[in-house]
């Protein structure tokens, strides 16, 4: 047994046998040191020595830290065993749940997915759009497309975010764009350079109009009874979205029917006025929605939902005109 121990138990065993035999004489004063006060009285001296009752027990310095110590690490080990035995859950678990090293399609959690953006490619444009700046076009004009607001306006809300302060050089610039053709407005700007940063602000302001304008045409199907198919092909990152829709009348039904070729797996969903169709399908191919109804609605919402392409669907606006 070490000295530790033997210390301890020498000092248990005298405060036992000094509650159970007090002493009988008692004395007022100290005499010296290992001399004790008063049976009910405990001194300790300057040397580390410890006086219950009759019995005069000395510790080293050194040995009450030393088993303040094992009894820390004794309870740090009880500890750890016990959270070993009972690990602790996070607030959305209810019991143990081992999860993964690895994921594996971490491309589709952790980081966006731009699949509609290869649509640029497609467009009439002079020069690329900076990629940060037609997503920032793009996902405004997916908001204005659903709107009632007239296009000019569309135009001048899609880039003024890009060009504050600008609001009377972009409304002028829009309208030029509105009444011509795609390159018209930049005609009377000379030097267009190859790059979108080495242009004036004028000269990016027409381009990003440009691009907005053409995106809100691609997003938007109008059908009739003159013009009864429409069909629009988008390019995405991993191949061609086509989409095909069919206006019919049948007597006194109206019909409006989309079919939809998905480069991938996805959800074809057309909504109207208290109106709804829906269609999926777990590997790329054809789907197909319809809504038939006495009268059809000026407005239809088409989304195409591929979370492989992106993680926001595509949103189609179809104007049905009789």
């Amino acid at each position: 047994m070490n000295s530790d121990s033997e210390s301890l138990q020498n000092y248990l065993r005298g405060f036992l046998d000094s509650s159970i035999n007090p002493p009988e004489n008692h004395q007022g004063n100290c005499q010296d040191i290992g001399e004790i006060c008063s049976p009910d009285q405990t001194t300790s001296t300057n040397h580390g020595e410890l006086e219950l009752g009759s019995v005069t027990h000395t510790f080293l310095l050194g040995e009450i830290p030393t088993v303040q110590e094992r009894f820390q690490a004794v309870i740090k080990r009880r500890l750890q065993i016990h959270i070993e035995n009972h690990p602790p859950l996070f607030p959305w678990e209810t019991q143990i749940v081992d999860y993964p090293d690895t994921l594996d399609e971490p491309s589709l959690v952790f980081a966006p997915n731009w699949g509609w953006m290869a649509q640029q490619s497609k467009l009439n444009l002079p020069i690329p759009l900076p990629e940060k700046v037609f997503q920032e076009l793009f996902a405004k004009c997916q908001q204005l497309v659903t709107s009632s607001l007239p296009i000019g306006a569309k135009l001048v809300q899609a880039v003024e975010d890009l060009f504050p302060n600008e609001s009377y050089t972009i409304n002028n610039l829009a309208g030029l764009v509105l009444r011509t053709s795609h390159r018209s407005p930049l005609e009377s700007m000379p030097n267009i350079e190859n790059d979108y940063s080495d242009l004036g602000s004028n000269q990016q302001m027409a381009i990003s109009l440009m691009a907005a304008k053409q995106l809100l045409e691609n997003l938007t199907l109008p059908v009739s009874p003159s013009q009864p198919v429409v069909e629009r092909l988008w390019l995405t990152s991993v191949g061609v979205l086509n989409l095909r829709v069919e206006y019919h009348s049948q007597g006194d039904t109206k019909l409006l029917r989309v079919h939809g070729d998905l480069p991938t797996q996805g959800i074809l969903t057309l909504r109207g006025d208290n109106s709804i169709a829906m269609a999926q399908s777990s590997i790329p191919g054809c789907l197909s929605v319809e809504i038939a109804g006495q009268q059809l609605h000026p407005t239809y919402f088409l989304e195409v939902e591929c979370p492989e392409l992106d993680q926001l669907p595509l949103v189609f606006v179809i104007n049905p005109t009789i």
